[in-house]
């Protein structure tokens, strides 16, 4: 069995690691490079670095980090936010990053996906989905989980997958920022229709949190920000758990 991944997540703005709630009362937690050093001497599998800067030259900030980032750190990285062209990911990918995360620009031009996935292979792309529960649906979101949309969260990765995604990183908006667990019956339900990874996000409070998505929800890997920024649950005695319950993580 292929062993599974703890993915730290950063998000950026303006060239510093920053955390909040729906980006609101952002709070700068640290040094994106020493950050991503840190975690990959803790034994991260991989990072993720989102930049939710609004501006241009928060973007051209952003581009440069990736380039310190790929000097500093030897484990691979996944780079996203404001992607919204095959030029934009094959920018940052030159950078240096080894795969690109799109969103919402994927969802308003599906062919987005097809675009960056022919021209630079399925591997290196991220789908990433933000859905909630309405009316007993998953509702795909947009805008950090403010904006709904008329997809279907099951439908619209399958659709990812066809059009070249090598990966689907999954938010439940309804667990977000709760820390009581994740969405796992939604993860075992992808895990199952789906032949590409998928990785968890949102709504990590414990290491039992991580342990049931990684086995209840059938994840490939489990993704968080708050725990490891705070230091609430470090990276070596995550795996050391996972590995106690008979998960198979790299040590």
């Amino acid at each position: 069995m292929l062993a599974k991944r703890i993915i730290p997540c950063l998000d950026i703005k303006d060239g510093a690691t920053v955390k909040g709630i729906n980006f609101l009362g952002l709070k700068n937690v640290g040094d994106p490079v020493e950050l991503g050093r840190k975690y990959a001497l803790e034994g991260a599998d991989e990072l993720v670095y989102l930049d939710i800067s609004a501006t241009l030259e928060g973007r051209k900030t952003f581009a440069r980090l990736v380039e310190k980032i790929a000097g500093n750190i030897n484990i691979p990285f996944t780079v996203g936010g404001g992607i919204s062209s095959v030029e934009d990911a094959g920018a940052l990918l030159k950078a240096g990053a080894d795969k690109v995360t799109v969103n919402s620009a994927a969802v308003r031009d599906p062919a987005l996906i097809d675009g960056i996935a022919s021209k630079y292979g399925s591997q290196f792309v991220v789908v990433a989905i933000d859905a909630a529960l309405t009316d007993g649906v998953w509702r795909v979101t947009t805008h950090g989980g403010s904006r709904t949309t008329d997809k279907e969260l099951y439908r619209w990765a399958l659709e990812a997958q066809r059009r070249g995604a090598g990966e689907i990183l999954f938010t439940s908006m309804d667990h977000d920022g709760t820390k009581n667990g994740f969405a796992c019956d939604v993860y075992a339900r992808l895990n199952g229709m789906l032949s590409i990874p998928v990785v968890a996000s949102g709504g990590a409070g414990s290491r039992e949190h991580i342990a049931e998505v990684l086995t209840a929800g059938k994840a490939d890997a489990a993704l968080a920000a708050s725990i490891f920024h705070y230091n609430e649950i470090p990276i070596p005695q995550l795996k050391a758990y996972l590995a106690a319950e008979g998960i198979p993580v790299r040590l």
